[in-house]
């Protein structure tokens, strides 16, 4: 593959937009041909779609590389990036083939990278400028849990890290490695950019939820997947804050439930032994009183008897 200095005239920035694809035929006509205004060259990842999205993105300009079969969001994005380092470019950007990302903002999401600002930038709904058209409350919700989860381990302070519309330089392209095959994906690359040393940069965008298909994924099973991944990851590099605090929060629950358990017993210890004794003494002070009435029975047969033979009284 040729350098991007022989494909673009002047030594101009080569530049790369990429998507995963699957099953998106309805949507990535009009993404292509979006995205052309704003990069040398589309490229999408086919991740096994069994509809016409490949021939759709072909017919407008876009490459298509197929997968045989879906490998997930993680797999058609290291498809992709290995694509882009044997390209050359000098930038990647990334995005949803669904239509949520608005690719007017392309520009923004570069204007960092060439400037050398930045080597990874971030469109952030949850930044001064940025939001999400319809955002239902539940899904908010589930991205500050898993964004502040995420920010405990990698300390990067960034406020929205389930954004799927990135952008990197030739130097993260070159850098960054993932392991992940699913939306977990998002987090891992944060953190392997963090342990490198890349400036991340959030940029403010707005993301759509009136697509006519949306993600793939459901927003349970994908804040599942990501937030048990980030608990993991946390766990690793922060084991004290994981398992010590947890641990001591077991410790003192058990220790309450443990007292209580005993003041339970306590009282009914308390309650056994009091009615015992109180039935002890009932029952002793029973007897004593027919014991009392069979002797006093007794002496008065006694002393009548007497005084029938002395007085021949009756």
């Amino acid at each position: 593959m040729a350098p991007p200095e022989a494909r673009s005239p002047g030594g101009k920035p080569y530049i790369v937009a990429g998507m995963p694809m699957y099953n998106e035929e309805e949507t990535i006509g009009t993404v292509v041909t979006r995205a052309l205004r704003h990069v040398d060259e589309v490229i999408c990842i086919d991740d096994g779609s069994s509809d016409s999205s490949a021939r759709i993105a072909e017919a407008c300009g876009a490459k298509v590389i197929r997968h045989r079969m879906n490998r997930g969001y993680g797999g058609a994005l290291k498809t992709l990036f290995m694509h882009a380092s044997e390209m050359e470019v000098d930038a990647l950007v990334l995005f949803d083939s669904d239509g949520q990302h608005e690719t007017d903002d392309i520009p923004k999401m570069l204007a960092p990278i060439h400037s050398g600002e930045a080597d990874f930038t971030i469109g952030s709904r949850f930044v001064d400028g940025g939001g999400g058209t319809d955002m239902p409350a539940y899904r908010r919700l589930g991205i500050k849990v898993i964004t502040a989860a995420s920010n405990l381990t990698s300390d990067l302070g960034i406020k929205d890290t389930q954004s799927g519309f990135r952008a990197f330089s030739k130097t993260a392209l070159e850098r960054l490695r993932f392991d992940a095959e699913g939306m977990e994906l998002s987090l891992e690359m944060l953190e392997d950019a963090h342990d490198k040393q890349l400036k991340v940069l959030e940029v403010p965008t707005i993301i759509r939820y009136d697509v006519p298909k949306g993600s793939n994924f459901t927003a349970v099973s994908h804040g599942f997947t990501v937030m048990t991944w980030a608990l993991l990851s946390l766990s690793q590099k922060k084991p004290l804050l994981v398992l010590g605090i947890p641990g001591f929060g077991l410790l003192a629950a058990g220790a309450a439930m443990g007292m209580k358990t005993a003041q339970g017993f306590t009282m009914q210890v308390d309650n056994i032994i009091g009615s015992g004794i109180s039935a002890v003494w009932i029952g002793l002070l029973g007897l004593s009183l027919m014991a009392t009435g069979l002797v006093l029975q007794s002496a008065q047969r006694f002393l009548r008897l007497l005084l029938v033979r002395e007085f021949g009284l009756d």
